[in-house]
């Protein structure tokens, strides 16, 4: 299997010399859509502890977990137990159960009505941990995004007020042992829907990306980095300059399959009212204003959530 060519960007770059962040970034996202983040600022002590408090949450018994599922949520928050989000289009569910935290807003928001509450398991130290994971990589998906801003020609803060209160998640993700004939595939193809993913635990082997000329290449990301993609929201706000690429999580090897993966991705989100509305369309393709909120509740309804 081919390997993506993607060499890692450390993100003290924009601090330091911004116009080669943003040509870093650019060139990363314009080829692949997909970028690997060195340098990010997400401190390993952060990165553990949530992690150890995730696998005491996924080591309850299915009794106890189901006791935080909320209907009718459309998956936003608390668990979505295994086999029920599904890759737009497939046959198959993934091979996967989930948690999702959100932003907390204050009380008498507007913004609560398309953002709920958030559901804390009785877990020791869960909400402390996960909520100081989400603080750090909500701040290192700025620090992109301002990358961005100025490889688009636009403000370097450009960004700052349309995810001002945004709507993004931070998924606690379990890939469990798969007993029998492994399938070749845990989560199937799939774009992301929201403005860019930040991923933690990318260098366990099994994320490919889906390249132009058609081939699955494997996402090499050295330990301590963040693989970072653009989402369907992004790629439609900048008609399509900013590409929103397919990919994957496959078992790599037969023995690979016999032992839980773990990953967190944050789906970095625009506020629900923001309205995306393209850009001059770099593929030719011309699509209508809509809301951030009302694209969120269409693209959950296709892959089963909603």
């Amino acid at each position: 299997m081919a390997v993506a060519d993607i060499t890692p960007i450390p993100l003290g770059l924009v601090d330091s010399d911004m116009d080669a962040a943003a040509a870093a970034f650019g060139d990363a996202f314009g080829r692949t859509g997909f970028a690997v983040v060195a340098d990010h600022g997400v401190p390993d002590a952060v990165v553990d502890r949530a992690l150890a408090a995730t696998k005491t949450l996924f080591a309850l018994p299915d009794s106890i977990k189901a006791r935080y599922i909320v209907a009718g949520g459309g998956g936003q928050r608390g668990l979505t137990p295994f086999g029920i989000e599904t890759a737009k289009g497939a046959a198959l569910s993934d091979l996967k159960e989930f948690w999702h935290i959100g932003r907390d807003l204050p009380p008498g928001s507007p913004l609560r009505r398309a953002m709920p509450d958030n559901v804390w398991p009785d877990v020791p130290d869960f909400r402390p941990a996960v909520t100081a994971l989400y603080a750090a990589l909500d701040a290192a998906g700025t620090r992109v995004l301002r990358a961005l801003a100025r490889h688009l020609g636009l403000a370097d803060d450009y960004f700052v007020d349309p995810t001002r209160d945004g709507n993004s998640i931070l998924r606690l993700l379990r890939y469990p042992p798969v007993s029998g004939t492994p399938a070749a595939v845990r989560a199937g193809a799939h774009e992301d829907i929201n403005v860019i993913t930040l991923l933690l635990g990318a260098e366990e082997p099994g994320l490919q990306l889906l390249g132009r000329d058609g081939e699955w290449r494997d996402v090499d990301a050295p330990a301590g980095t963040l693989v970072c993609n653009i989402g369907d929201m992004l790629a439609r706000l900048t008609g399509g300059r900013l590409p929103s690429t397919s990919h994957r999580v496959v078992n790599p090897l037969p023995e690979r399959a016999r032992r839980a993966r773990y990953s967190t991705p944050f789906f970095l989100h625009f506020r629900p009212d923001f309205v995306i509305a393209p850009m001059a369309s770099h593929s030719g393709a011309e699509l209508p204003p809509i809301t951030a909120d009302a694209f969120l509740r269409q693209r959950l309804g296709e892959i089963g959530l909603a």
